[in-house]
């Protein structure tokens, strides 16, 4: 599918931000004062900014609150829901701890566990899409939740636990790569079936539906090269696990640990143009893609 900038965005702050919230409604000690200030003000830019990147991939953006309508059967409805509660939950949080010094678990772990609810919608989204095979897996929604995670304790300044976790993020990357190109080869969908001609012998595209470009084909029907996607991948895991965990085995300084943040980030950043740009559409075999 074709990686729009809007979606690469909204997964990656969004994911940032709410694994953020979940470490300091979640994790103890949690900051007090205006070091909880600064630390909500980030996990809020990087939750809402990402929510909004969204509305910007939606054809009529004024229509974004009838998703609050679907939530019996949209994942999108439902994380709309779950990140609203999870904003006023943890902002009510939040004044306890900035202004009263106070940690008002009642709003905190009901906003933290939501906060990772959201996590887990937003990666259903694309988990439960059986037209989307490398999507349709086991390793959507873990794979979401396990950057958020990491993101969130990166943020937050839990070094230990992040040395920890980035090399076995690493492995759980490559493994879920390595499935994901097995479960796409093993499905049976090809041109034959998407267009039900399969037993009146062999099917192939004489040409396109149409004489030019639609949403469809600009959209679903996106090819990215093996050698490209291979660079890509090696990226991500320099960018996003493995100079960061280097930067925190060395002598603690601010510096480096905004540089292993920022590097982390670039590194999400290049996994999710991976995750889509990958991603094929069985309305592709319609087009002798």
């Amino acid at each position: 599918m074709h990686p729009a900038p809007s979606i690469i965005l909204f997964t990656t702050l969004s994911g940032l931000g709410f694994g953020m919230l979940a470490f300091l409604s979640l994790d103890v000690p949690a900051p007090r004062g205006w070091t909880a200030f600064w630390f909500f003000l980030i996990a809020y830019a990087l939750a809402i900014g990402g929510l909004l990147a969204s509305t910007f991939h939606l054809g009529h953006p004024e229509r974004a609150l009838k998703a609050f309508t679907q939530w019996r059967s949209s994942w999108l409805s439902r994380e709309a829901w779950l990140a609203v509660g999870t904003l006023v939950l943890m902002g009510l949080y939040a004044i306890g701890l900035v202004f009263f010094d106070t940690r008002l678990r009642i709003f905190g772990i009901p906003g933290g566990l939501m906060a990772i609810a959201t996590v887990v919608a937003t990666s259903m989204i694309y988990a439960q899409m059986r037209t989307v095979p490398r999507w349709n897996h086991w390793s959507t929604p873990i794979v979401f939740l396990a950057y958020a995670i990491v993101g969130g304790a990166l943020l937050t300044g839990r070094v230990e636990l992040v040395r920890a976790l980035l090399p076995l993020l690493l492995i759980l990357q490559v493994f879920a790569w390595i499935d994901q190109d097995r479960h796409e080869k093993a499905d049976d969908t090809n041109i034959a079936t998407a267009t039900g001609l399969g037993d009146r012998g062999r099917v192939h595209a004489f040409e396109a539906p149409h004489t030019g470009e639609n949403y469809l084909t600009k959209e679903m029907v996106f090819r990215v090269g093996r050698k490209h996607a291979a660079v890509l991948k090696v990226a991500a895991l320099l960018l996003a696990m493995i100079l960061p965990t280097f930067l925190l085995f060395l002598p603690f300084h601010h510096t480096l640990a905004a540089l292993a943040v920022l590097l982390h980030l670039a590194g999400v950043l290049i996994q999710r143009w991976i995750f889509f740009a990958e991603a094929r559409h069985v309305v592709s075999f319609y087009y002798g893609r």
